[in-house]
Parts: structure tokens; C-alpha cells; sequence
């Protein structure tokens, strides 16, 4: 979506001067509070084919001055600022909202096909709140890619394998007298990482023992001592036996696992994750190893004294991809994995949603890709995000102190309901409360997740991130609902709102426009937070809208405005904004209800 004035600029300018590119080059931005005008065209950018900046700023001027379109215009150095006539405004953005959202897609040239991994999770204990920021950011991040017009495919990698898997399988050996999640009533998930955790107080009970008997160990550590323990051992044992195909061990570690699987696609369809493909580690861990054999004949990798095969990597370090007995090393699997992504898939790049603490090993990965000659290796993209603390301190899975996902859903969907019931909604239908507290509560918590740039730790306030007023989703949430309210009160009355009857030229009032500028920017934010691979672009943009759309509200009556015109006007505008809001919060994965 363009308007007007501007595209005619960019061919006047193109016209004037012989360097001026082909491509629109003019950067257009709202203008700074405090100054006059609608929009303010910074003319730094399209300086050097124009002679200097203020070359442009002149030209820019002179041609504004005269098109139909604007009202005023105001030099500022190498800035212009812009007064658009309000019809006109209206026209190119709120009048043809269709238009307008269709503007975000980019161009067919420009669509990629691009692989995002996100998730991840292990078997051996349910998902918690360091999931939910994954999952939130990958869904949003793929909802967002797809939104553009990218051809996205949704891939999560469970590493349903490993000692940590066998922990939880001995656990409940000794300590699972044959319950099942049907016996307990207990979510698999759930179940399974009930045995996880006692698995690992019964070691560090053994472990404190065989300390006190043993004093010269006091120092060492519990990895140290891990097969120091008759537990360790056996546990070891169980690995070594799944790992020979060992029947009952393999049947336990199936029924396990299915449990499991079944308790995380519960979490999954509550927070709308739907994956196109799910790889198991037990089916890849093997992956890399012909890889690596190859690479080494290239010269890719080379072999120390002790057997072991690895990559010197320069300033990042020299990684190990075989040990010295032969067996492979997690990024092994890797290289192997991401090979077999791009032959299953053929992406033009992948993504992969994991935590900081894993950026060197992303790095290491990408040049390895690099090295072994693989020519979409410049086109992987390693989403790295930062931890979500509590108050309390940091989460421990293997000590039962993390924040669950299901509970943590659960206290959102309540707060919320609570929350609701306070604004009048204890006359609702129970499953309609019940509904209405699972929407916003699940957005308030998605929203919190999406707010920040990635890379920022955060601390996770559940009440803060539930509040109908500040920077929160349940605020652009109710400034939907809010319009909802407007229409059904309309559509009482009988009031014809159709954009097209509309006198758009009518909304000249300030609120008015600077609600019409800020709507008209939702296909370039879209597109940049889409290239940034960054949704907290849109967020921020939403809650602005929100902020002018309440502006509007406050300053500009709607069904009581002094003629029937212009409540039909400004009932065609809350609408486009609605639409708006709606499109951008179902591109972050939340929902809006009809009410609040």
C-alpha cells in the first residue's frame, strides 16, 4: 500500500535527476510529535543521487507544494514534513484496509522456502516456561514468515534418547509399582517427569552417602560420580542395553515415551502448534558420520594423535565431530540432521529457535556447513533468544522448581477469568468465561513472550502481563473488543457503515489522522519485522495502534458524533483499525475475543 503523493514523488524525482534509482528509495516516517505535519520524509537517504540531502529536501518541497493531495509542507533541514488532505489520506490507507493487508505481502520474487525448527523438547519431563518463549517465538516467528507470503515449513527435533531418558526409565522401574497416566491421573508428560525428578534425589541421596563413606570424594562433583553410584551404573547399563536393541528395555522405553508424546501434543494443540514434520533423535543420532568420514578425506577435518577427528575453526575454536573411540558428539548429529532437512525439504534457509547458551555451537555448525562445500550453507539463521527468569531464580527440571507449561496455562486462563468476572462477566455463560479467560490469558502470556527482542532475558510477571491498561496483549485485545461493542451497538440503530458511502474527507480531526497514519505503516512493519526475523516489531506496533486508536476514542465520539455522516465515518474507521489488530495479533498466534 503506497499513497499517493509519494509514489508521484519518487517518479518526479526520477524524472529530475539521472541517478535517482528505479526502486522506491525515499524513506517516509510519521511525523515527531511537537512538529506540524502528517508524515515527515527524511531526504538524508536519497541525498547522493540528488546532489546532497538538502538538494533533495528542496526538490522534494517544490514538487509537494503542488500536488492535489497535500495541504502543507514544511522544510527542516534535509527532513520535510508533509500535511496530507485528509480524504486523501483516508483513501490510501483506512478506506481500502483489504488493500492494505494484502500490501504486506512481498513481491513473488522475494518469497523464500524456509525450514524453521523450533521446540525441541526431551522425554523425560513435560514442557516448562523456557518451552513456551521457544514456542512462542518459532510459531510466531513461521505465522509471520507465512503472513509475508514465505513458503514455511514448521520442524521440531524431540531427542527422545540419552542417558536423561534412561534416567526416568530406571526411576520408574523401581519406584513405578506398574502406574500409568490412566491409573494416576496424571498427564503423561507429567508422569513421566515425576520419575524424573525422583530419579535424580535418590542419586544425590547415593551420592551423599558414598561421600560421607568415602571422604577423599567430598570434592568431586555428581557428574564425577555418576558411575561411581550402583545407580549411575545402572542407569549406564540401561543405555548400552537400548542402544543394543535390548527388547524389554526397548518396549519400556516405548510405552514411556508414549506418554510422553501424547501429554505434548495436548500442549501443543492448546497453544496452536501444528508441526508439518517431528524428526526423533533416536532416528538421527547415527546421522553425520559418513559426513564427517568424507570431510576428512577433503581435509575439511583432521585427526589428533588420540584418534579423535576435528575442525579448526579459527577465532572460534577447535571442534571435536568424532571422539577417539569413534563415537559421535552432538554436532555430529547435527550436520547430519541438517543435511537430511535440506534433502527431505529444499529449503532456501533454515532457521533454528534455541537458546544463547548455544550460539557458539550454532556458529561452529554454520562454518562446518560452510566448509564441507554445501552451497545453501550461507543460509542458515540461528534464532537465538535469552533465558525467562523467575523471582525466585532460575529453573532446575531435575529439581521439580520449574514452572510447568500446563500450569502455567492454567494460572493464566484463571487470572484472566478472574479478571473478567470483575468487569461484569459473572453473568456469562461458564463455558463462555471459561473460553474468553483461555483467549486472553493465552494472549497475555504469548504477547509477554513477543514484546521483547529475543535476545532479552526476561522476568516473568504473570499478573503484570495480564492488565487491560500498559503494554500488554490483553490491552490491544480489548481495543478490539472494544470496537466489537461500537458495531453491535450500530448495527442496533441500523447504522450503514460501508466504506465505500463513506465521506472520508470528513475525518480531518487530529486524532483522526494520526490513527489513519499509524494504520497505513501495517505492511512495512510486517515486512521489516518479517526481514528481521523478529516479532517484537509488530508487537510494539500494535500496542501503538491500540494507543491511537484509544486516542481516537477518547477525543473523537463515534455513535454520538454531531451528524450521522460522520458517526458512519468513524464507525468505517474503528472497523479498518479492528481489522487490523485482528490480522496482526492472529499473525503473533493470539486470539481476540468478542468481548472483554
Amino acid at each position: 500500500m503506497e499513497y499517493q503523493f509519494v509514489v508521484d514523488l519518487e517518479n518526479f524525482l526520477r524524472d529530475k535527476f539521472e541517478k535517482y534509482p528505479a526502486e522506491p528509495a525515499l524513506a517516509v516516517e510519521a511525523c515527531p510529535a511537537g512538529m506540524t505535519g502528517d508524515f515527515a520524509l527524511n531526504c538524508f537517504r536519497i541525498g547522493r543521487f540528488c546532489g546532497n540531502p538538502m538538494q533533495a529536501a528542496a526538490a522534494v518541497a517544490e514538487f509537494l507544494k503542488g500536488h492535489p493531495d497535500v495541504e502543507g509542507v514544511e522544510v527542516v533541514k534535509a527532513f520535510v514534513n508533509v500535511t496530507v488532505k485528509a480524504g486523501a489520506l483516508h483513501r490510501d490507507s483506512v478506506a481500502a484496509v483489504e488493500r492494505l493487508l494484502e500490501a504486506a505481502k512481498l513481491p513473488e520474487a522475494q518469497r523464500k522456502r524456509i525450514l524453521i525448527e523450533f521446540s525441541a523438547p526431551n522425554t523425560n519431563k513435560p514442557q516448562h516456561l523456557g518451552h513456551v518463549r521457544n514456542n512462542t517465538l518459532g510459531m510466531s516467528l513461521a505465522s509471520l514468515l507465512k503472513r509475508v507470503g514465505h513458503d514455511v515449513i514448521e520442524i521440531n527435533l524431540v531427542n527422545d534418547r540419552g542417558i536423561h531418558i534412561c534416567k526416568s526409565m530406571i526411576a520408574y522401574q523401581r519406584f513405578g509399582n506398574g502406574c500409568t497416566p490412566e491409573s494416576t491421573g496424571m498427564k503423561g508428560d507429567h508422569l513421566v517427569g515425576k520419575f524424573y525428578v525422583e530419579y535424580n534425589k535418590a542419586l544425590s541421596e547415593e551420592i551423599k552417602v558414598l561421600k560421607a563413606a568415602r571422604p577423599e570424594l567430598a570434592d568431586k562433583d555428581s557428574e564425577e560420580l555418576f558411575l561411581e553410584t550402583e545407580l549411575g551404573r545402572a542407569t549406564q547399563k540401561m543405555l548400552q542395553d537400548w542402544e543394543a536393541g535390548d527388547p524389554a528395555v526397548r518396549e519400556l522405553w516405548k510405552m514411556m515415551n508414549g506418554w510422553v508424546f501424547a501429554g505434548f501434543a495436548q500442549t501443543y494443540e492448546r497453544m496452536g502448534i501444528h508441526f508439518d514434520h517431528t524428526y526423533l533423535e533416536s532416528e538421527t543420532y547415527l546421522l553425520g558420520k559418513d559426513i564427517v568420514a568424507a570431510g576428512l578425506e577433503k581435509g575439511v577435518f583432521a585427526k589428533r594423535e588420540d584418534g579423535a577427528v576435528f575442525c579448526d575453526l579459527g577465532k572460534l575454536g577447535k571442534k571435536v565431530v568424532l571422539r577417539s573411540d569413534g563415537t559421535s558428539v552432538y554436532i555430529t548429529q547435527d550436520i547430519g540432521t541438517t543435511l537430511k532437512k535440506f534433502e527431505d525439504y529444499h529449503p532456501e534457509s533454515m532457521v533454528w529457535v534455541v537458546g544463547d547458551e548455544q550460539n557458539l555451537h550454532f556458529q561452529m555448525l554454520f562454518e562446518i556447513m560452510k566448509r564441507l562445500g554445501y552451497p545453501w550453507a550461507d543460509q542458515l539463521y540461528h534464532l537465538s533468544y535469552g533465558m525467562v527468569n523467575l523471582p525466585t531464580g532460575k529453573m532446575k527440571s531435575r529439581e521439580g522448581t520449574v514452572v510447568d507449561a500446563d500450569d502455567l496455562f492454567d494460572e493464566m486462563a484463571k487470572l484472566a477469568t478472574d479478571a473478567c468476572k470483575e468487569r461484569g462477566g459473572e453473568e456469562l455463560d461458564p463455558a463462555e468465561l471459561a473460553e474468553r479467560g483461555e483467549i486472553i490469558g493465552l494472549g497475555a502470556l504469548k504477547f509477554m513472550l513477543l514484546k521483547f527482542n529475543p535476545k532479552t532475558t526476561i522476568m516473568f510477571d504473570p499478573a503484570a502481563s495480564l492488565k487491560f491498561e500498559g503494554d500488554t496483549g490483553p490491552y490491544i485485545q480489548y481495543a478490539a473488543a472494544r470496537i466489537n461493542s461500537i458495531e453491535r451497538k450500530a448495527a442496533e440503530r441500523g447504522i450503514d457503515f460501508s466504506p465505500a458511502k463513506v465521506d472520508w474527507a470528513l475525518l480531518a480531526h487530529p486524532a483522526e489522522k494520526a490513527l489513519a497514519v499509524t494504520a497505513g505503516f501495517y505492511p512495512a512493519v510486517l515486512k521489516l519485522a518479517a526481514e528481521r526475523r523478529d516479532c517484537s516489531g509488530l508487537a510494539e506496533y500494535l500496542l501503538n495502534l491500540a494507543k491511537a486508536f484509544n486516542r481516537f476514542y477518547r477525543e473523537c465520539p463515534v455513535l454520538a458524533a454531531e451528524t450521522p455522516e460522520l458517526v458512519a465515518g468513524r464507525l468505517a474507521m474503528a472497523d479498518a483499525v479492528r481489522t487490523i489488530i485482528v490480522d496482526g495479533l492472529a499473525t503473533l498466534t493470539i486470539k481476540v475475543p468478542q468481548a472483554m
